[in-house]
C-alpha cells in the first residue's frame, strides 16, 4: 500500500482551506449554505465546502448522511432549495445537468450506469459527443469531417483507457467486463467529458484490496495528468485517509467536521458519528 503524501492546507480569502499549491488559484468549487428539503425533511442543510483547483477531497459520513444527495445537488439531478454553488466562480443556479457537465463537472454513480450492450470504446466515445465538431449531415453521409473526428475520438478513447490498462478491451462488450473493470470504465467515461471536477461516488465499492490500492494510485495519476480536482464519497477509510487532502464529514445532512486526514481521525464528533457515543458507567 502506498504511503500517504501529506499536504498542507492553507486559508484563502473566504476563510476556507485549500492545498497550499492551489492558494493562488480560484477554487474550482464553492458551496455556500447549500441545502435541499423534501417536503418538511431537510436532507442537506447549511452545506459549505470549498475545493482547490487540483485538490483530492473526500466527503464521508455514515449511511444515510446525505452524501449522494450532495452529489445530486452539484450535478443538478436535484435543484437546491437554498444556497449557492459556484463552479470555477460561475453560479450554477440556472444550469441543467447537461450544462453543469459541459461546464466542468463529471461524476460516477454508486450503481454502475454503463451502456451494457455497447463496447468499451463506444461507452467512452458517447461521453465525447458534446466535443465532436462534425454536424448532423456530415455524420449521416459519412463525409471527411466525420471520419476525421471519429479518428480523433478513437485515439482519445484508447488514450484514456490506457490509464487503467484497458485499451486491449476496447472492443469488448461493457456488460461482459468484471465488476471492478466496469467501475474503472465508468471513471474513464467521466474523464472523456474533459471535466475540471470529477465526482466519484464510492469508486472502490466491490473492489478487493489490490484493486483498491491500484485505484488509489490511478486517482493520483488522474489528478496529476489532467490537473483537475477530485471529490470522492467512500466508505473505505484506508483509501480516504491515504489519498484525500481535505475531508468533510457529513452527518444527518450537516457537516460536523472539516480538515486534514489527521484532523478528522482525531475529531471526537467524527468518532461519535461512526462509532456511537459511549455509555457512561
Amino acid at each position: 500500500m502506498a504511503t500517504r503524501q501529506k499536504t498542507k492546507l492553507v486559508p484563502i480569502p473566504s476563510k476556507s482551506l485549500v492545498p497550499e499549491r492551489d492558494v493562488d488559484k480560484r477554487p474550482i468549487l464553492e458551496c455556500i449554505n447549500l441545502g435541499i428539503s423534501f417536503g418538511g425533511l431537510k436532507a442537506v442543510e447549511g452545506f459549505d465546502l470549498t475545493i482547490g483547483r487540483t485538490e483530492i477531497a473526500g466527503l464521508i459520513g455514515p449511511n444515510g448522511a446525505g452524501k449522494t444527495t450532495v452529489f445530486n445537488l452539484l450535478t443538478k439531478v436535484y435543484q437546491p432549495t437554498m444556497g449557492t454553488v459556484l463552479l470555477d466562480g460561475m453560479d450554477t443556479h440556472d444550469m441543467t445537468t447537461a450544462q453543469v457537465n459541459r461546464n466542468g463537472i463529471a461524476r460516477t454513480f454508486q450503481n454502475i450506469r454503463l451502456f451494457q450492450n455497447l463496447t468499451v470504446e463506444e461507452n467512452v466515445k458517447v461521453a465525447m459527443d458534446a466535443h465532436m465538431k462534425y454536424n448532423m449531415w456530415s455524420g449521416i453521409f459519412r463525409m471527411p469531417g466525420y471520419w476525421k473526428e471519429e479518428k480523433i475520438a478513437h485515439e482519445r478513447a484508447l488514450e484514456l483507457l490506457s490509464i487503467f490498462h484497458m485499451e486491449d478491451l476496447a472492443n469488448a462488450q461493457a456488460g461482459s467486463l468484471p465488476y471492478g473493470a466496469q467501475r474503472r470504465l465508468e471513471i474513464v467515461r467521466a474523464l472523456a467529458t474533459n471535466p475540471s471536477l470529477l465526482l466519484l461516488d464510492e469508486p472502490a465499492a466491490g473492489m478487493n484490496p489490490s484493486e483498491t490500492a491500484e485505484l488509489m494510485e490511478n486517482i493520483r495519476k488522474i489528478r496529476d495528468t489532467f490537473q483537475i480536482a477530485i471529490l470522492l464519497i467512500e466508505h473505505d477509510m484506508n483509501l480516504v485517509m491515504n489519498i484525500c487532502e481535505g475531508i468533510a464529514v457529513l452527518n444527518f445532512g450537516r457537516i460536523i467536521a472539516k480538515g486534514t486526514p489527521d484532523d478528522i481521525q482525531a475529531n471526537p464528533a467524527v468518532i461519535e458519528a461512526y462509532l456511537g457515543k459511549k455509555k457512561e458507567a
